[in-house]
């Protein structure tokens, strides 16, 4: 009695099972329909990329000394030419104006001199038009002669010890300035390393020490990412590019190839990679960009607008789809295809604008010839 349950139970899986093999049984199936719109032809990175600013400087001090003032705190935006950090300096304060002083004290001897100058030549001028009368000894003629022509170059020589004054003086104000760290252009102060008290020193040769300011412009900012070597010599300066961030997914960003590195990066064990750098067509106000974010690029090598295109995942080896009939069977069919990427594929021939194509490949018994109900599922760009 035990074994009649168990003899149904094969009798009703068997039934079962033919009924959904059986030539005339309907497959649910899902579907996409062959339309028109664009179609791009992609190269991605291999690699995550990095969001960078085009320009940030590491500013180190040119020499050594004491932390006098912190004009900035981490954070803070400053415009160009902006005091970030004064050293101790009265040292060099009083230099210069010691070399202002002896300025002052070579202009006060050119003016004696050369007042000097103007006398002896006039008494000379006089001296010949004495001479000339016979009223002035020959002797006397030449001692002022000879007065006018060395006091002359003792003012010349005012004018050189002037410009030594004067160099001393430039000299020294570039001491000084060395003291104060400047902003080279407007940004944001990333990271500050020094206390007030602190002695720094500027970093030895081939030895890498933190910089005093780290200065960053977010004002441009661009993606660095690894391509593939065989992909990168497609790559042309100012093509079209889509970036995505990890930070915020489902957001695109447009930006334009603006540089195509002059060599191959040979890493060991991986594959050989050019970086590629796309800067952003328009800095995002809506979101905090930060350096170095990690970003992936698709460039956009060629694009083809209004043709026939089918998704990507709809066709299957040697460019074969399964086509819904007239009779709502499932038709093998060979296409033609053009451009692609990992979402759409151009159509050139073998599909018409409208007809239903089989989506979902891997559902059971959905082959040639099967009778399917399909529902259509709504792929957007």
């Amino acid at each position: 009695m035990k074994k009649l349950p168990l003899i149904l139970l094969v009798t009703a899986s068997t039934a079962l099972a033919w009924w959904q093999l059986k030539p005339d049984a309907e497959i649910a199936v899902s579907t996409t329909t062959v339309s028109k719109g664009s179609v791009a032809q992609l190269v991605a990175n291999t690699r995550a990329g990095t969001v960078r600013a085009c320009q940030r400087s590491k500013l180190s001090l040119t020499s050594g000394g004491t932390v006098a003032a912190l004009h900035v705190q981490n954070g803070d935006r400053v415009t160009q030419g902006q005091r970030l950090m004064s050293m101790w300096d009265q040292d060099l304060q009083a230099r210069l104006e010691q070399a202002k002083a002896q300025l002052k004290v070579a202009e006060l001897a050119k003016a004696e001199r050369c007042d000097a100058s103007d006398r002896a030549a006039r008494e000379a001028k006089r001296a010949q038009s004495l001479a000339k009368q016979k009223l002035l000894s020959d002797e006397a003629l030449d001692q002022a002669l000879t007065n006018a022509e060395l006091t002359r170059h003792s003012c010349q020589r005012a004018d050189a010890e002037i410009s030594v004054a004067n160099a001393q003086l430039t000299l020294q104000q570039a001491l000084l300035s060395q003291t104060q760290l400047l902003a080279p252009f407007a940004g944001v102060v990333a990271e500050i390393n020094g206390e007030v008290g602190e002695f720094v020193t500027p970093s030895p040769p081939g030895i890498v020490t933190p910089p005093a300011v780290d200065l960053i412009d977010d004002s441009c900012l661009y993606v660095r990412a690894p391509i593939d070597e065989v992909d990168a010599a497609g790559i042309r300066v100012g093509m079209p590019v889509v970036i995505t961030l990890d930070a915020y997914r489902g957001r695109q960003f447009a930006a334009t190839v603006s540089r195509i590195a002059p060599y191959v990066q040979d890493y060991e064990k991986q594959a050989r990679t050019v970086d590629v750098e796309a800067r952003f067509n328009q800095h995002p106000d809506d979101i905090l960009l930060l350096i170095g974010y990690s970003a992936d690029m698709e460039i956009v090598l060629q694009q083809q607008d209004e043709v026939l295109r089918l998704p990507t995942e709809a066709i299957f080896a040697q460019n074969q789809v399964l086509v819904v009939n007239q009779q709502q069977q499932l038709e093998l069919r060979t296409i033609n295809t053009g451009i692609s990427n990992w979402r759409w594929t151009e159509i050139s021939g073998g599909l018409r604008e409208g007809e239903q194509v089989l989506l979902s490949l891997d559902t059971p018994g959905a082959v040639a010839g099967a009778r399917v109900i399909s529902s259509k599922n709504t792929h957007h760009d």
